[in-house]
């Protein structure tokens, strides 16, 4: 006779109808959890109250009927935001909103000295509320998952762990207070403060802490050397393989990069875009193409202009995920970018294994010796190219465009690195939570 599945209570902002990055490690992780032997419940926003950047309502399909999903109000002030900016929610690092206008650097320093840890903190109280509700009417939950940003979702934990004493999972996709926008929020010294006693208060009491990259842990650890070994838990993005059984069609008639999601000039990717330009004169039998779907701030508009590649560039708005994997599978080279922050080497987006999936060269904009450039390296599927080697960047480029020219399908011949699949990750993930109640 088997044994009872685990219960888990999963608490996270981000769920389908959003769209984006942010969404997809906990919509796949309840996807599998069921047949791995671990029942999810989720306690989520009402869509139709919640400040969602982009909405994606195919992603609704990939939820499992037998999973409960509760939603909640939730008290927020991005309506306020919208009316006095005319502007629409922000997107992760402000990259939806080019230059800032007074009155948007005046909100920024709102958001960050009166908004702790984040504006969404209003969504706690009646997510706190449901919580109470389900375990009064007598339900039992072997662990709670809080999955962020937005990190005042963490504190929910935090209140859940103190009341009931149950075992706590803490999920950071992102860092807390390093994050690379935190100095566009021109915090006081008193919200800088209370930020990080809020941040060491999760990395502490929580039974676990899940982060996306080694160098987020060592992030972490630096800080607080004194967390126990084995607190923390590197379980990386990933990608999953339904998602990818549309076969792959690189166009013959030209040689076609793209790029999905979000992408500001931070980025830096203005000395690639001029190395693609330079390869143009160089290579004038290879038909060079740039496609960007997503959000695409206006200052790398105007370095595509710059470098001339402006008739060689399309700009795709946000589409919903499976489409957005189709685009990846009609290219010759997909293209990313770590942004030029302090603490980058630690950025692995979920991008990184959706486009090993998807079996292309991936040419990267970023930091060497980084948590991408070691992924990529290890698939064979790249390197990064350092924002200042222009040199690299062209032989790089040159010997794709030889390669083209010798065949126009320039897909990998490697297997997909399957240890980042969803449904391994989400078995790494039951088993952690297996090994918690165990502990208990």
């Amino acid at each position: 006779m088997s044994a009872p599945p685990l219960r888990l209570l999963v608490l996270t902002y981000y769920w389908p109808p959003s769209g984006g990055a942010g969404v997809q490690r906990c919509l796949k992780w309840v996807k599998y959890l069921p047949e791995l032997g671990v029942e999810p419940t989720v306690i989520t926003v009402d869509p139709d109250q919640a400040s969602y950047p982009v909405r994606d309502e195919s992603l609704l399909h990939e939820v499992p009927p037998s999973v409960r999903v509760i939603r909640t109000p939730t008290l927020e002030p991005f309506e306020s935001y919208q009316k006095l900016t005319g502007r629409a929610v922000p997107h992760g690092g402000f990259a939806n909103e080019g230059k800032p206008s007074f009155t948007q650097q005046a909100m920024r320093f709102v958001r960050g000295n009166f908004f702790l840890p984040d504006p969404r903190r209003g969504w706690n109280r009646y997510a706190l509320a449901a919580v109470d509700k389900l375990l009064a009417a007598g339900e039992k939950f072997d662990a709670v998952l809080t999955s962020s940003p937005p990190h005042s979702t963490q504190l929910i934990g935090l209140e859940i762990q103190k009341k009931y004493g149950l075992r706590w999972l803490a999920d950071l996709r992102d860092p807390w207070t390093d994050i690379y926008y935190t100095k566009d929020l021109h915090r006081t010294p008193p919200a800088t403060w209370l930020d990080a006693r809020y941040e060491r208060q999760v990395l502490t009491r929580a039974d676990a802490v899940l982060v996306t990259s080694p160098e987020t842990e060592r992030l972490f650890r630096r800080k607080l050397p004194d967390l126990g070994k084995g607190k923390i838990v590197v379980l990386p993005n990933g990608y999953d393989e339904p998602d990818f059984q549309q076969p792959s069609a690189p166009p013959t008639d030209c040689l076609r990069i793209t790029h999905t999601g979000t992408i500001s000039a931070r980025y830096r990717i203005d000395n690639l875009l001029k190395a693609i330009a330079e390869c143009q004169q160089r290579y004038p039998q290879v038909p060079w193409r740039l496609r960007f779907v997503g959000q695409v701030d206006a200052g790398v508009r105007e370095q595509v202009a710059a470098a001339g590649l402006g008739e060689a560039t399309e700009f795709l708005p946000f589409v919903p995920h499976q489409q957005s994997v189709a685009y990846l599978m009609t290219s010759s080279v997909l293209l990313m970018a770590i942004p030029d922050v302090a603490l980058n080497r630690g950025i692995l987006p979920g991008k990184v294994f959706e486009y090993l999936a998807a079996c292309k060269p991936v040419l990267c904009v970023g930091p060497a010796g980084s948590d991408a450039d070691n992924v990529l390296r290890e698939a064979g599927a790249g390197q990064a190219l350092p924002y200042d080697d222009y040199n690299l960047m062209l032989s790089t480029l040159g010997d794709l465009a030889q390669q083209w020219q010798q065949s126009h399908d320039l897909d990998l011949r490697t297997t997909k690195p399957t240890r980042y699949s969803r449904r391994g990750q989400a078995a790494q993930l039951a088993e952690l939570v297996r090994a918690h109640t165990a502990a208990s």
